[in-house]
């Protein structure tokens, strides 16, 4: 007996419905992206490995998959390695390419190869899947949609309000209340000035991202192993508990980084993010200030955005910040850039508990056609010709059955008429139309049928 197949973990199919609910999500997405002056992209599914690896640091490196070259690639390979058993060395050795990681290096390598051919600064979104070698669970998926967009070019602190009317343009487009965490990037460099370990800073942001999912007890810990002193944790622990308004938590920073350059600097570009928006105003998100938000790519060098969703337990649903220099690291040297992604997938799961989806219908026909037998057929199939080139969806049931099973069909598929053709219509060159809401039917040329259809869409 045949295994039953099946599909590798952290992977979906996806029937009609819930694509019709994942283009409603898309759909407003990508209408907003363009409101805002963004152009669509698009890259490789997979990458050149060296372009990817050493970009998210170590913990990124791991979920980056890895994709085996072709041909017999064990025979090059040096016995002593493969009796090593080093993964790390070996990967080098077997594999050249890569599925993307995320969208943000693919467009920072696509800005460096096309650069030329840009106009700066350049706006760019890109709606596209990407892989991760995760422990797949809920809301969390090893392939998966990012919808990004990004501008090169510009330092202006400007992009980065933008960037959080443009969140707040989306989610109150979905009718979804969600909560936009700032913070900054220089700010926690300040902070880090408070470690007697100045080396330890990747450590300490890393876990410091992980306080919503672990406590202040896992984050310390994590630190302890990582090698940062207690001391230094004791020292960065009050931020752990900060209250108060968004002003009152910038006051106490402050004073706590009074003696940091850096820290001070990234004070005063949250400052002016936070008092352009409370003047442009935001139409539904709610800002907020979080000190502990650290989003652990290693290219962020400034502002840095989370969101999460009100009311629903889930992790982010969105995130981003600015980057200096991204492209530097593909040799285009000062090309400040920032950009925000969308988490689709999550954003659906989301939409789904809130019950948003009540409007999302699954495309189908507006007139099913009976098929009665050969010549009925084509007599149909010239009317639905004409049904379609004027807009309206249209179809021909392809056998010739009895009526019930084709108006069963039609029932379970919700099509909202039914067009009938036999012999005496044929002559009058008519049809029946059955509306299958209320059980009406009446005779009407081709003409009538358009006009009946097209009012009740």
């Amino acid at each position: 007996m045949a295994q039953k197949p099946g599909i590798p973990k952290g992977t979906r199919d996806f029937s009609a419905e819930q694509i019709a609910k994942r283009n409603f999500i898309i759909n407003h997405i990508k209408n907003q992206f363009e409101l805002f002056g963004f152009a669509p992209i698009e890259t490789p599914s997979f990458e050149n490995l060296s372009t990817l690896m050493g970009k998210y640091g170590d913990e990124g490196d791991r979920l980056i998959f890895k994709i085996l070259n072709s041909g017999d690639f064990l025979r090059k390979v040096d016995d002593n390695l493969l009796t090593e058993k080093d993964a790390k060395k070996l990967t080098t050795k077997i594999s050249e390419k890569a599925l993307r990681y995320d969208l943000t290096v693919p467009f920072a390598r696509y800005v460096v190869q096309h650069q030329n051919e840009l106009i700066f600064p350049f706006k760019r979104y890109q709606i596209q899947p990407v892989w991760r070698a995760d422990r797949p669970q809920k809301g969390r998926f090893r392939e998966f949609y990012q919808c990004d967009a990004d501008v090169v070019g510009s330092r202006s602190l400007w992009q980065d309000v933008e960037f959080v009317l443009l969140y707040d343009a989306v989610f109150t487009a979905l009718k979804l209340p969600v909560t936009i965490k700032i913070n900054n990037r220089k700010i926690l460099s300040g902070l880090a000035d408070l470690l007697e370990e100045k080396d330890k800073f990747t450590d300490f942001v890393v876990a410091l991202d992980k306080l919503d999912k672990i406590g202040e007890e896992g984050v310390v810990k994590e630190m302890a192993s990582k090698g940062i002193s207690q001391q230094s944790i004791d020292n960065i622990t009050p931020i752990f508990n900060f209250k108060g308004d968004n002003k009152a938590k910038i006051d106490l920073l402050k004073t706590l980084l009074a003696d940091s350059e850096t820290g001070q600097k990234g004070l005063e570009e949250l400052e002016f993010v936070l008092n352009s928006l409370s003047e442009t105003g935001l139409q539904s998100a709610g800002i907020e200030f979080d000190i502990t938000l650290a989003r652990g790519l290693n290219y962020y060098t400034g502002s840095i955005f989370e969101v999460s969703a009100k009311n629903v337990q889930m992790g982010s649903i969105g995130g981003g910040g600015r980057y200096d220099d991204l492209t530097g690291i593909f040799g285009l040297k000062n090309m400040s850039g920032i950009g925000i992604s969308f988490g689709l997938d999550r954003i659906y799961l989301v939409m789904e508990e809130l019950g948003l989806f009540e409007n999302v219908s699954i495309p189908k026909p507006d007139v099913l056609f009976i098929n009665f037998g050969e010549k009925e057929a084509l007599y149909s199939l010239k009317a639905v010709q004409k049904l379609r080139r004027t807009g309206i969806k249209a179809e021909l049931y392809p056998d010739t059955v009895k009526m019930k099973k084709q108006m069963t069909y039609a029932n379970k598929r919700q099509i909202p008429f039914v067009a009938l053709a036999g012999s005496n219509e044929m002559v009058n060159n008519t049809f029946t139309l059955k509306n299958m809401t209320d059980g009406s039917q009446r005779e009407v040329d081709l003409e009538e049928m358009i006009e009946i259809v097209k009012s009740k869409k």
